[in-house]
């Protein structure tokens, strides 16, 4: 994937402070034409730099306010069949295949802890899972975010690696 320049970096800031700005406010507020900006945000879709819209919208809206990590080992030569397995499961948000002692991260969501026990129960016995670790989040201390690397892209100052 090319990289994002210091325009894409600056259009993409003002799309994280205004998400809901039309192609037109974008232009005039970063000073270049309409053209400009809808052949970027395609440009940035097509590469793959713009994610999906769901990212932003909040689980707990949903009525699931618990969020949960649970490490996983599997199987090695298994491992497609359990991502399609986790796939299937609704408060399944996200998998990430690790290195290290566990293999997979899954991130979850649930109702309450009755739920959450259910879900983990659910992983566990997974045909070719072999052992999960079940660890709640208390407290979000830092939420996702891109901003900080946006502005190191739109200004470098000394050269950082």
């Amino acid at each position: 994937m090319p990289g994002v320049d210091p325009t894409d970096a600056r259009l993409l800031q003002a799309l994280t402070e205004s998400p809901r700005a039309s192609v037109l406010a974008l232009a005039q507020r970063l000073g270049i034409s309409r053209n400009t900006v809808q052949a970027r945000l395609a440009g940035l879709e097509a590469r793959g730099v713009l994610g999906s819209f769901e990212r932003r919208i909040d689980p707990a809206a949903l009525g699931y306010p618990l969020t949960a990590f649970v490490s996983v080992q599997l199987v090695q030569r298994r491992l497609a069949e359990v991502a399609d397995a986790l796939e299937r499961v609704p408060e399944v948000v996200e998998v990430l295949g690790l290195s290290g002692e566990a293999d997979l991260l899954c991130q979850v969501v649930a109702r309450d802890a009755d739920d959450l026990y259910r879900i983990a129960g659910q992983l566990l016995a997974t045909d070719g899972v072999e052992r999960t670790t079940t660890s709640l989040v208390m407290r979000r201390l830092v939420r996702h975010r891109i901003a900080p690397l946006l502005e190191r892209i739109e200004d470098p100052g000394p050269q950082r690696r």
